[in-house]
């Protein structure tokens, strides 16, 4: 498994300069036109939409963080691949990704329950629990009960079967093509330089939330890509809000982000103390110099966060900004369970708190967040009913909802491969 993030790989901003857009950019490539809604109201685009995005992409399913020691393994479900992937660090350090698939007779190696599970192997194995069958954390079948009764068996061909595997910034990626058109570092490119080097690694303190909304997957990926809808749809968890500045757009091939200024996000006075708790150690305050250096080049002090959005469906906010004291970062990710199901998972993550005061703080800062979330993701199920009624056939987007419009562009690109 590769580190894309070497810091012979991190220029300075001005080696990113052109990969800004102006707003007259934005519009000339990307068009003002309407956005068909037919990919979301659409069964059949779904079912494309597995196999050309979903079996062919670059997908993000894990973290460093929740596989700290050999033999540690997560289990992701992903029913819109079709299957249960096994993430295991291995004897030797290195995380892979394999079928959770017994090569026996195709039970699940590792029991699941939910759309997550985490353990720890024994002794570096793991033993498939319906015939006994054992694996090595790299792969390879150990042994086999009652080896004698096959009349042929080649263990040499029966271990694991393993799916292309990658991490970059401590994010574990994966691709179920075999082999990948792409590695990651080329699937990621400019964009991959251009958000190496934030200290991801050191928020080991994360605050997840995940529920199943009864909408299509574009609908959430959608609603949490824009600004537009802050100073309406979060008025009640932003009551000081005064606008915002979405700018410095960037488009790097299907991937997308861009900038969000605050021109006046005022807090509750309870939320004020709590964040000069976490100011009170340099490390939990607001850090817009440890940026990668593209970011916010200028750095303007009104910045709030960078919204990158990692194609197909993972969004991560860089939030360094005055706006969101003590948070390193947060994620959003969108994985269709269906046509019209989505499983949305939210996930805050912090640096440890030295103290008691502290974690309270982070409690009370995750609990806004919460709140906002809980507001978005109000809206979805909504959203997808009326697009499903037939009365109206395009979206009508504006400046701030270029992500969406980028977003949809690059999906038909994909489907029509």
């Amino acid at each position: 498994m590769n580190d894309l993030s070497d810091a012979a790989q991190r220029p300075g901003a001005e080696a990113f300069s052109h990969l800004g857009r102006s707003l007259e950019e934005i519009r000339s490539e990307l068009g003002v036109d309407p956005v068909s809604v037919q990919s979301i109201r659409d069964p059949a685009v779904y079912e494309l939409e597995r196999e050309k995005i979903f079996k062919r992409t670059w997908l993000k399913v894990a973290t460093d963080q929740e596989l700290p020691e050999k033999g540690d393994y997560k289990v992701k479900e992903l029913p819109v691949a079709d299957a249960s992937v096994l993430i295991v660090r291995g004897k030797d350090g290195k995380v892979r990704a394999f079928h959770n698939v017994c090569t026996h007779r195709g039970n699940k190696v590792v029991p699941t329950s939910g759309f997550e599970t985490f353990g720890k192997s024994r002794a570096n194995v793991l033993a498939c629990r319906f015939h006994g069958w054992v694996f090595s954390t790299d792969g390879p079948l150990r042994s086999v009960p009652m080896e004698s009764g096959f009349g042929k068996l080649d263990k040499a061909c029966l271990g694991l079967r393993e799916i292309a595997c990658d991490s970059w910034e401590g994010f574990v990626f994966i691709n179920f093509a075999d082999p990948p058109e792409q590695s990651l570092a080329e699937y990621l490119g400019d964009f991959g330089k251009l958000f190496s080097g934030y200290p991801y690694n050191e928020a080991t303190t994360a605050f997840r939330y995940s529920t199943v909304l009864e909408c299509n997957w574009k609908v959430a990926l959608y609603a949490f890509s824009e600004g537009y809808h802050v100073p309406t749809i979060h008025a009640g968890s932003l009551p000081g809000f005064r606008g915002i500045e979405h700018s410095d757009f960037k488009l790097i091939g299907p991937h997308a982000s861009s900038t969000i200024y605050g021109l006046g996000m005022e807090s509750a006075e309870s939320t004020g103390q709590f964040a000069g708790v976490l100011h009170a150690n340099p490390d939990q305050g607001p850090r817009p110099d440890l940026l990668p250096p593209g970011i916010n080049p200028k750095r303007r002090p009104e910045f709030q966060f960078e919204l990158p959005n990692i194609f197909p469906n993972f969004l991560i906010h860089l939030a360094a900004g005055c706006g969101y004291p003590g948070i390193a970062f947060f994620t959003h990710q969108f994985w269709p369970l269906d046509h019209g199901r989505t499983l949305w998972e939210g996930i805050n993550y912090f640096r440890p708190a030295r103290n008691a005061a502290e974690r309270v703080a982070q409690f009370h800062i995750n609990a806004l967040h919460r709140n906002a979330w809980l507001e978005d993701t109000g809206t979805m199920e909504d959203t997808f009913t009326g697009i499903r009624s037939g009365a109206i056939d395009n979206m009508l987007l504006m400046d701030q909802e270029f992500m969406i419009r980028h977003a949809d562009r690059s999906q038909h690109a994909y489907l029509a491969r």
